[in-house]
């Protein structure tokens, strides 16, 4: 036992900060650049769609709640799958991958079916949810339909990315998103604004070439795992060979996760209903500025999905001192990463908020809330790390759920209605109050890291 210690001692003290810097640029910068693209997707939609001005820029933007509820569905599946695949990834154990794999297809699949049937049969119940203005709903109806078949796409796509992540081919589907980014890029140009001879199809146009770039970029994804013979690929009945042992681990895992997502999406998106209830100009400028953010904000989130692949790579391995010894070493890289982000959102966000179609009142609300944004993105990104890094790493789901929805419920929804729709505030002082349900979370997930609770192995005496 002591020689143990002593040997998992040294380990710790062989950890170099270069040489963990160059573990995050293998698996984070991949996966920042995939987030930075399909950000770019959705700056390119807002950015065509707002020429055609703040009506249909706020159409777009309660449509694409329904879609952002969903991914946060999915990533919440995919993440608690993830757990698992990077700890088995950390033994070698192929087989489970591919089974964990199978499993998180089969859930996703399921629940993207009802998301289809729902986004094509009632939209204008989904967007009266966010919106209380007929002609915005009139013109997000097609929209939500046409995009509905990106519901059973990413429920394909997402659990092979995060396979592929979790196993440490990052690159893989940053190329398939690259490619699916020039596609929607182009045909936006050509859809939207009836270029070469097609018909100008407006907001329409939006939704039609982002299913198409989400179809190929589902292709591309099969094919690197099928048709290249990728090390994570098998027979089909490999991936749906998962035992009620290993589902009921994955399930008992990912259920807070999802839980987490779903709700975290559901809040958020519920900050957008309230502040879109103000006005059609405020809904505009909240929507450009989440658009901007997101693209600083989801490829810094990427540090978060690092430390749960490196972290549960050792856990897996059952080094839990080293995994602990390495997260406070990546936490503070990402605090200085959120920092420069930070300053990014403020510094850039302005001269990308003059290729919008802006009132000049729009156009000032829109530049105080990146402020906003801006100055909260490293508090935002310290939380990010912990939930979707540490404590998912180590399975301590339940604990991150309970965390992030009691904060964005008891405190950030209450809030953003409030502030909203009774005290009359303006928009960006109402988007910096709801931003201190961020300083309650950060302390309660400070507490709970330091206590070492989470780093638990979650695939001990799992079958091969």
């Amino acid at each position: 036992m002591k020689g143990t210690e002593v040997k998992n001692q040294q380990t710790l003290n062989d950890i170099k900060t270069r040489e963990l810097l160059s573990m995050l640029r293998k698996i984070a910068l991949p996966i920042a650049l995939q987030s930075l693209i399909g950000s770019s997707l959705s700056l390119i939609d807002n950015l065509m769609v707002g020429s055609l001005g703040e009506l249909q820029l706020n159409a777009v933007g309660v449509s694409v709640q329904i879609f952002f509820v969903y991914w946060m569905l999915l990533y919440g599946i995919s993440g608690g799958a993830a757990t698992f695949i990077s700890q088995f990834y950390g033994v070698g154990d192929f087989k489970n991958i591919r089974r964990t794999t199978g499993f998180t297809l089969t859930i996703a699949m399921g629940i993207g079916l009802l998301f289809f049937i729902a986004a094509e049969a009632f939209p204008q119940y989904i967007l009266r949810i966010f919106t209380k203005f007929p002609e915005v709903i009139e013109e997000g109806c097609s929209y939500v339909r046409i995009g509905a078949p990106t519901f059973l796409m990413l429920a394909v796509t997402q659990p092979f990315t995060i396979a592929l992540r979790a196993t440490q081919q990052t690159r893989l589907p940053l190329y398939a998103s690259a490619v699916a980014l020039a596609t929607n890029t182009g045909l936006n140009y050509l859809l939207i604004f009836g270029k070469l001879g097609l018909p100008a199809l407006g907001v329409d146009g939006a939704a039609l070439a982002t299913s198409i770039a989400r179809l190929l970029e589902m292709g591309l994804i099969l094919f690197v795992v099928f048709g290249r013979k990728n090390k994570i690929a098998g027979k089909l009945s490999e991936f749906f060979s998962y035992g009620k042992d290993l589902a009921k681990r994955i399930y008992r895992n990912a259920l807070p996760t999802t839980a987490n997502e779903t709700l975290w999406g559901l809040g958020t998106s519920l900050y957008v209903a309230a502040f879109a209830r103000i006005g059609i100009t405020e809904g505009a400028a909240i929507q450009a500025c989440n658009t901007i953010n997101n693209l600083f904000s989801l490829a810094a989130f990427s540090i978060g999905d690092a430390i749960l692949i490196l972290i549960g790579q050792k856990l897996g391995e059952g080094k839990l001192e080293l995994a602990y010894a390495m997260s406070k070493k990546i936490i503070m890289v990402g605090l200085i990463i959120g920092l420069v982000m930070g300053g990014g959102v403020i510094l850039m966000g302005e001269p990308i908020l003059r290729l919008f179609d802006f009132t000049p009142e729009g156009a000032v609300y829109a530049k105080k809330i990146l402020m906003v944004y801006g100055a909260t993105l490293w508090l935002t990104l310290y939380n990010a790390m912990h939930v979707t890094g540490t404590l998912r790493g180590g399975g301590d789901t339940r604990f991150a759920m309970l965390t992030e929805t009691g904060t964005v419920w008891l405190i950030g929804v209450p809030l953003a209605f409030l502030t909203s729709l009774y005290l009359h505030w303006p928009i960006y002082i109402a988007v910096l109050a709801v931003k201190s349900e961020e300083v309650v979370k950060a302390m309660i997930l400070t507490k709970r890291y330091l206590s070492k609770k989470w780093l638990k192995n979650v695939i001990e005496n799992i079958a091969l």
